[in-house]
């Protein structure tokens, strides 16, 4: 079966599926070039293969896999949704492979077969998971911390699962978002993968709408293989704009610069670009070593509805939002759905945050195909006229000690983190689109220094040329 066939029947199928089970599962199929990439990812050592995919479609990744592999013992495939069981069945009946299709949800089949023993443990696993958030109360969570997993999305369930059920040496090429790399909620995901596997090649596409595009996933997207308890050695890394391949390139990186050995929350980074960052002055200190800090933005909405107001009065104080900016500059009060304002008293004030000094906000999330990641602003203690300032939790507030701080500084960190170059470090790590504090207290900034000489030039209605230019120039 060719690849204008697979792929032919695989848009067939998609157009098929009932859109709610499509939300429900989180159903994203491969296309066949991507699934063939992923194949070649495989060493052929193996005598006797044991194949493993989970949310399998229609067989797509399997097929890809069974060409270049070969020497098949047994698949055994999961797929839940019967449109694609029924397609999955004839395809898989086309070739001369033993396969066995289970129709039970793959999470609670995997922990029965861990728990007990049941089942086979696999020498490949070729997997696209769905992708789908799950909730701490889910009966998925408490199923998976019956084997010690805990995660917040089925794609990272699913490859905990594929990689409890490996033999030893067992090879795992996975397509999934790049979400997993950094945050609190993916850690215990990221330790477990780094215990029980060797990252061995990672491949990024460039842009996130292609790779997907007859999904419409928007999700920045990986390519990663992982090898089970192989000694961790250098990592191919390799990217290319989109899933035709034609501009693909790759090298060969040092497993510290994907996991820096200092780093306890276990961040991966994915060094794609040529490394700019390396004893760049730019990026040399600390957020501690400025005196700085930075946390989300403690006025919860739901928590707090009671003392919001629209319009400001004498007993209340500015709640800032996004929307309160426009080209960097502050405007407020506005007409918005959102409040504008909220009122001091004895219960809402230790939400609040002196306005004894600049602060720097940062928005946690970002649009999808937003030119930069990072958009940061400025908070002139002078056009708040209050004693007090409510930030929303929306924003990451840099701060110190829960104080505002100098000018200069404040005008200096705002250019910085509004720079293309910064945006382009962040990328290294991240590769959603919301933006954690932690993530931000895990990179390094310019000196204090260099940060007031910034501030001196910065105005926060400059354009991204002149902000990028006066951030080269400094260093100069």
């Amino acid at each position: 079966m060719n690849e204008a066939v697979i792929d032919d029947i695989r848009l067939k199928i998609s157009s098929k599926l009932d859109q709610r089970n499509k939300s429900k599962f989180g159903q994203f199929m491969t296309a066949s070039v991507i699934a063939d990439y992923m194949a070649s990812l495989f060493d052929k050592k193996n005598k006797r293969i044991k194949l493993l995919d989970c949310g399998a479609g229609i067989g797509s990744l399997s097929l890809s896999a069974i060409k270049v592999l070969k020497k098949i013992a047994l698949v055994d495939l999961w797929e839940i949704d019967p449109v694609m069981r029924e397609q999955l069945e004839k395809n898989m009946a086309s070739i001369a492979a033993p396969f066995h299709i289970y129709s039970e949800d793959f999470v609670f089949d995997a922990v029965k077969n861990i728990l007990f023993g049941y089942g086979e443990r696999y020498t490949h696993a070729i997997i696209n998971p769905p992708y789908k958030k799950i909730s701490s109360n889910s009966e998925y969570r408490l199923e998976l911390k019956k084997v010690g997993i805990e995660t917040v999305n089925l794609y990272t369930a699913f490859l905990a699962l594929s990689i409890h059920l490996m033999e030893k040496g067992g090879q795992i090429v996975a397509i999934i978002p790049r979400s997993f790399c950094n945050g609190p909620y993916y850690k215990p995901f990221r330790k477990l993968m780094l215990d029980q596997c060797s990252i061995e090649h990672i491949h990024l596409f460039k842009s996130r709408s292609k790779a997907f595009k007859d999904d419409n996933v928007l999700q920045e997207v990986i390519i990663i293989k992982l090898v089970k308890h192989q000694a961790q050695g250098d990592v191919k890394i390799s990217q290319s704009t989109d899933h035709e391949f034609r501009d693909y390139d790759s090298k060969v990186v040092s497993f510290t610069e994907i996991i820096k050995p200092t780093d306890a929350e276990l961040f991966v980074h994915i060094p794609i670009v040529k490394d700019i960052f390396e004893n760049n002055p730019l990026f040399s200190v600390t957020l501690t070593e400025l005196g700085l800090g930075v946390s989300t933005g403690p006025v919860v909405l739901h928590r707090m509805r009671e003392f919001l107001v629209q319009t400001p009065n004498d007993s209340s104080v500015p709640l800032i939002f996004p929307h309160h900016f426009v080209k960097g500059e502050f405007q407020y009060p506005k007409e918005h759905k959102k409040p504008n304002a909220i009122t001091v008293t004895t219960e809402s004030v230790k939400w609040l945050m002196p306005n004894d000094g600049f602060y720097v906000i940062v928005k946690r999330f970002s649009a999808k195909e937003e030119k930069r990641r990072i958009v940061a602003y400025v908070i002139n203690p002078a056009e708040i006229k209050t004693g007090m300032i409510g930030f929303e939790n929306h924003w990451n507030v840099f701060h110190t000690k829960k104080h505002g701080f100098d000018q200069d500084i404040a005008m200096g960190l705002a250019c910085f983190l509004n720079s293309t170059l910064f945006d382009n470090h962040f990328r290294v790590f991240s590769g959603h689109t919301q933006i954690n504090a932690t993530d931000l207290k895990n990179i390094r900034y310019p000196s204090i220094k260099i940060l007031k000489s910034l501030g001196i030039a910065y105005k926060t209605n400059m354009d991204q040329k002149n902000i990028d230019q006066l951030v080269t120039e400094t260093i100069l």
